[in-house]
């Protein structure tokens, strides 16, 4: 059975937490265990950061777009926005690569992304934006209810 959501939102910093609990609310139909759902709010908080951060720069009349699929168990997230996109992907995917260094961020959004996740796929556009593609295949959690 396949289950999808959607929601968006104004690119505001205070909107990151709103954005990581209703996904996590979401997934938590599947009983994930702990450690993975914690794993996919801190991949959440990633993505949703650099679309606010890098993608608008702070400019609060961005939206930002989340849609969450789940098909058995797999959970498939997908962040988009329409901020200035990426130069080089490959470049900024590597660890420790900032654009922001004057605002002391650490370089390892994509690199958390990529090791919390089962598949990245990030496509970008000069002045067009940004899809982060994001898939995790979950295990039941072994709380017995």
């Amino acid at each position: 059975m396949k289950n999808n959501m959607e929601i968006k939102f104004t690119a505001l910093s205070q909107n990151e937490s709103f954005a990581r609990v209703t996904v996590a609310a979401f997934i938590a139909q599947l009983d994930p265990a702990l450690d993975e759902l914690t794993e996919i709010q801190t991949v959440v908080s990633e993505a949703v950061t650099n679309s606010i951060i890098h993608g608008y720069e702070n400019d609060p009349n961005g939206m930002v777009y989340i849609s969450v699929m789940i098909e058995g168990d797999v959970v498939e997230i997908i962040f988009r926005d329409e901020g200035l996109g990426i130069d080089d992907v490959g470049e900024a995917t590597q660890p420790l690569y900032t654009t922001k260094p004057e605002l002391e961020r650490s370089g390892m959004g994509f690199t958390i992304m990529e090791n919390f996740m089962d598949e990245m796929h990030v496509i970008s556009h000069k002045g067009e934006g940004t899809i982060i593609r994001l898939k995790k295949h979950l295990t039941k959690s072994k709380v017995c209810n």
